[in-house]
């Protein structure tokens, strides 16, 4: 064989033996498909922004829900101007007036309401009779109306629509709604105030303004069943623990309820 030929021999062994080594590596590790060529680029995502290999859609990081706020702290003491009377103007507990707990107590809170005075004995004197007047006109009767049935007279003789009634207040209800400027009237097992400026025992049903409340958490108000009534104050919890509603005369097992006068 001549030195030309057995080149020529050569070199096609040499292209043999290169492609096939070339052919064994690319059928042990075959190109990655185009999808999922890795590209190094500039990421600035965060770990939770990327997507999210089972459903290939971007995790979204859940944003910090806000705290609940903490209820305002309330003033360490008010007390409304809301002008007194007595139920009895002028010291006369016959009826009705031994009856007019109820009255005097919403002539007081809607005097404040409406920004009115009670000028004078004779002026509650007038205005209690004329508020008899309408009780008896409207329901046949005005003693002992339930929480109820004085928020009706409160929206309509009175004409303060924003009455509301509330059942089983607490006492930071009371005093939150006194700092919104609101008067609040309660009804009451009367005997269970203890009172001792009342003809003992006490009234069996009773209601009272209350317009405020001091720094120990007592609370200030108009009592209209004695002549000492105004600004008298009375243990919170005297005051919680003897809510109670009319109930058909079955006053120490009334509803817990307050009247809420806007």
């Amino acid at each position: 064989m001549s030195h030309f030929k057995k080149y020529i021999v050569i070199l096609l062994a040499a292209f043999f033996i290169t492609g096939t080594v070339f052919l064994f590596a690319a059928k042990n590790n075959p190109p990655l498909p185009p999808e999922i060529i890795h590209t190094p680029i500039s990421d600035t995502t965060t770990s939770a922004e990327k997507e999210n290999p089972q459903t290939n859609e971007p995790t979204k990081v859940p944003k910090a829900q806000p705290t609940e706020k903490n209820p305002a702290e309330l003033p360490q003491e008010i007390n409304l101007k809301i002008p007194f009377t007595s139920q009895a103007p002028h010291q006369n507990w016959d009826m009705p007036y031994q009856e007019f707990c109820e009255e005097a107590s919403m002539l007081m809170a809607a005097s404040y309401a409406k920004g009115q005075k009670i000028s004078s004995p004779e002026d509650a004197d007038k205005k209690l009779k004329a508020l008899q007047k309408f009780e008896m006109d409207r329901f046949g009767f005005y003693q002992d109306t339930t929480a109820e049935e004085t928020a009706i007279i409160l929206r309509e003789y009175f004409n303060l629509r924003n009455t509301t009634v509330v059942y089983n207040p607490s006492a930071m209800d009371i005093k939150s709604a006194l700092t919104k400027n609101k008067a609040i009237i309660l009804p009451f097992a009367g005997q269970q105030l203890g009172n001792p400026n009342f003809r003992q025992p006490g009234p069996l049903y009773h209601m009272l303004v209350i317009k405020g409340y001091t720094k120990n958490g007592d609370f200030i108000t108009n009592d209209p069943g004695t002549k000492k009534g105004a600004d008298y104050i009375y243990k919170q919890d005297i005051i919680m623990n003897a809510i109670h509603d009319w109930n058909n005369g079955d006053v120490d097992t009334g509803k817990k309820v307050m009247i809420v006068i806007d």
